[in-house]
């Protein structure tokens, strides 16, 4: 009796995350490209975490991921989950990048997948920042590189209660990676703040470009995040949110 109890609660816990994925017109889970490469992390813990979120997905790693990109390969999914931190990426996959989120497809940007990029400026304007490893520029003032730190623990507060990504969450504790010193642009949706000396004033923000819905997320370095079941909400709701549903 106490062992069907404890299974009831666990999935009771697990609703409000599936109802977000079960409110859209297709009443599906949505089918997820996941991007991975150039940062390591444990994939055998983080495939714990996939199989704890709402979705389907398939798997492709740099330098291979790129060429997932073109629109015949790309047409089945509905998102595209970021959790690389490639450094360089030809004009042909620009081109198949913002193709992709001009025909819809939804990006979450997930925790290293904010530090991709520095030599393409499109990206600053498609996740609403970048964490710059060299000095970089803003309004023409020389700024130097952005931070981490590991290990963090500290406070989130949700600063947007009616968005559908906040949707059932209260302010919580993680411990994480932080950044610091990074971009972030006027622009954005705030979702999530901190006042972690070490991190920037914002976790989490959404960013309209062109027709897609991008959401990023700076948590999730490690299994301290991973387990963490406000962090997984806010994962799961994100890709829902992105995906439309």
């Amino acid at each position: 009796m106490k062992k069907m109890a404890t299974l009831l609660f666990v999935c009771l816990l697990a609703l409000p995350v599936f109802s977000v994925c079960r409110e859209g017109k297709e009443k599906k889970a949505p089918h997820v490209l996941f991007i991975t490469g150039g940062h390591e992390y444990d994939e055998n813990t983080f495939n714990q975490l996939l199989a704890k979120l709402p979705i389907t997905y398939g798997h492709v790693k740099h330098p291979d991921a790129h060429a997932a990109l073109k629109a015949e390969r790309i047409a089945p999914y509905d998102v595209i989950l970021l959790y690389d931190m490639p450094k360089e990426i030809s004009e042909e996959a620009q081109g198949d990048f913002i193709a992709a989120l001009e025909n819809g497809k939804g990006l979450v940007a997930l925790h290293h997948a904010f530090c991709s990029y520095d030599f393409w400026p499109e990206y600053v304007s498609i996740i609403g920042g970048r964490y710059h490893h060299y000095p970089w520029k803003e309004n023409g003032v020389e700024k130097p590189p952005s931070t981490y730190k590991h290990g963090v623990t500290f406070d989130v507060k949700v600063v947007d209660k009616d968005h559908p990504i906040t949707k059932g969450i209260e302010d919580f504790s993680i411990t994480d990676e932080t950044y610091g010193g990074a971009q972030l642009l006027p622009t954005v949706r705030p979702l999530l703040s901190t006042d972690e000396p070490t991190n920037l004033p914002l976790v989490c923000w959404t960013n309209q470009y062109r027709d897609a819905r991008i959401a990023t997320l700076t948590l999730g370095h490690d299994h301290l995040a991973w387990e963490n079941p406000s962090f997984i909400k806010i994962l799961s709701q994100a890709i829902c949110w992105a995906a439309g549903l």
